[in-house]
């Protein structure tokens, strides 16, 4: 009898399966769908009064086929035009130290939310480089910006990086790369960090429970602090209460421009570009040797060293840093040319030293 049973599924499987990849074969796939787009921390009456829409003058939104994005324009409009990028998961709140500096020198800055974070919308995609740079292309088209000189840090100087070169008619003539990453190896990423953005841990920690407890926790964090330092409140209130932060900072890590972008800097070698490298001793987030990395991918980059500085330098070393971005952003026309060697700083033209005022390094 259980022989007989046997022979029977056999042949009703062998029956069923011509017909299973006949309809493989032949079935059409249902059309695609707009994705689903997540709320900002315009929902989010917490978050404010550390962080407002109006942090920055000249704020707005536009919409995009990814959500809205928010974004603000300071500084007199006929000043030479500078885009800024913040990083993995602090959103343009970190500027806040920097780019009064900047439109104070009488450039025109523009400052957004980059995608999942702030005021910017979270679409539910992979969060990989193309979707960031593409939201900056559009933007630029928005404000109607020709070109712009490019200022990226951390996560968006791997932004800026592959910007220049899939858009390099939007780049006018330099970009300034701040603590940047982009060639991260897998092996200075955390296990802690590994584990956080695999996509099953990232689909319970967006189960309801998960939220509310972490919105619970993030609320009694807060009560509990006499002194609250807004950007690490900013980072705690992204998590708690938007419900796809996590997940675009983890897609980021796995899919996005944090690591591999290898070919995209040494593409940005060979472009008319100058480049500007800024980095930390005391980095630990992206380590120092990943300047000396990007500056063999890029070997005529001028690059400055500031000693002890970790990677929130431009709020530590506000000044310092914006004092050698104002001077690289201020020379006229190319400091020197690109036609040289990828791999050697032999055949680059000596550019004229950044000056050195607060006791750091410089090496251009």
């Amino acid at each position: 009898m259980p022989g007989r049973l046997a022979v029977s599924l056999l042949a009703a499987a062998a029956a069923v399966f011509p017909a299973c990849l006949v309809y493989l074969l032949i079935s059409f796939p249902y059309p695609p769908t707009p994705p689903v787009v997540h709320a900002s921390l315009s929902t989010v009456p917490q978050a404010w009064s550390v962080y407002s829409e109006d942090f920055y003058p000249g704020g707005d939104y536009v919409s995009f086929p990814h959500g809205r994005v928010r974004y603000w324009l300071m500084g007199p409009e006929d000043g030479d035009k500078v885009v800024l990028i913040h990083g993995l998961s602090i959103p343009s709140i970190v500027w806040k130290n920097f780019a009064p500096i900047l439109a104070s020198h009488g450039y025109r800055v523009l400052l957004y939310d980059l995608y999942g974070r702030g005021y910017s919308d979270a679409p539910q995609v992979t969060y990989d480089v193309s979707l960031y740079t593409t939201q900056l292309a559009l933007l630029m088209q928005h404000v109607h910006w020709g070109n712009a000189h490019i200022v990226g840090l951390s996560m968006g100087g791997g932004i800026a990086a592959a910007f220049a070169t899939q858009f390099p008619q939007l780049v006018n003539g330099k970009v300034s790369l701040i603590a940047s990453a982009g060639v991260i190896e897998d092996t200075d990423i955390s296990r802690t960090a590994k584990i956080m953005s695999s996509p099953l841990t990232q689909s319970v920690s967006s189960l309801p429970p998960f939220q509310y407890y972490m919105r619970r926790l993030a609320n009694s964090s807060s009560l509990s602090q006499t002194t609250i330092d807004p950007i690490q409140e900013i980072v705690r209130l992204q998590s708690a209460h938007l419900p796809y932060f996590n997940a675009a900072v983890a897609s980021s890590l796995r899919d996005g421009p944090v690591r591999g972008l290898e070919d995209s800097f040494t593409a940005l070698s060979n472009l008319p570009i100058e480049v500007l490298l800024i980095h930390g001793t005391a980095d630990k987030t992206v380590p120092y040797k990943y300047a000396s990395k990007i500056l063999t991918l890029v070997p005529c980059a001028h690059f400055l060293t500031i000693d002890g500085a970790g990677h929130d330098i431009i709020i530590t070393h506000a000044t310092q840093v914006s004092d050698a971005l104002v001077q690289f952003l201020s020379t006229k026309g190319h400091m020197h040319t690109l036609t040289h060697s990828r791999t050697s700083q032999s055949h680059c033209q000596p550019p004229p030293p950044i000056k050195n005022d607060g006791g750091q390094h410089v090496f251009v």
